[in-house]
């Protein structure tokens, strides 16, 4: 299956009042090599293995299989993760036929908001709230996994 997202930073808190939903997700990774990515994933009572392929199309595509396991087992697999996990919290914010997910890190990423958006094409248009921001698709510093190695509150820019 092929995942494609463009990714944003937001600069204002307006799509808290358009949100649907509101999510906890602790996550890690068993491999953050970029040729082939495993996550493993907490939301709430459910558990999740994700494999991600190498990025492509300037990173705004990329293979990527999802799985539910039982979340003990998600448990016991963060236990094994490398670096730090990520933590954050989702809000899922309709815009148009589109969802974006706006993920507020917290934890050593704390500060960082990113937004994504999922399309059936790269060249899909979609609606662009006005609390979105800057495009980072592509740039890898903004990926989760990236996040796990370099946490967002280490940056020196």
């Amino acid at each position: 299956m092929i995942e494609i997202e463009r990714k944003f930073l937001v600069k204002a808190s307006d799509y808290r009042e358009e949100s649907r939903s509101q999510l906890r997700i602790l996550q890690g990774f068993l491999s953050t090599d970029p040729d082939r990515t495993i996550r493993v994933r907490c939301i709430g009572t459910r558990g999740f293995l994700t494999i991600k392929g190498r990025s492509y199309d300037a990173g705004t595509s990329r293979p990527e299989w999802e799985y539910e396991i039982p979340l003990v087992e998600a448990e016991e697999l963060l236990a094994l993760c490398e670096a730090h996990p990520v933590e954050k919290v989702r809000y899922q914010v309709e815009a148009g036929p589109h969802i974006f997910e706006v993920d507020e890190f917290t934890g050593l990423n704390q500060g960082l908001i990113l937004a994504e958006v999922e399309l059936t094409a790269a060249s899909e248009s979609f609606i662009k709230p006005a609390w979105l921001g800057r495009e980072v698709t592509g740039d890898i510093r903004y990926y989760n996994s990236h996040l796990s190695l370099n946490p967002f509150t280490q940056w020196k820019e």
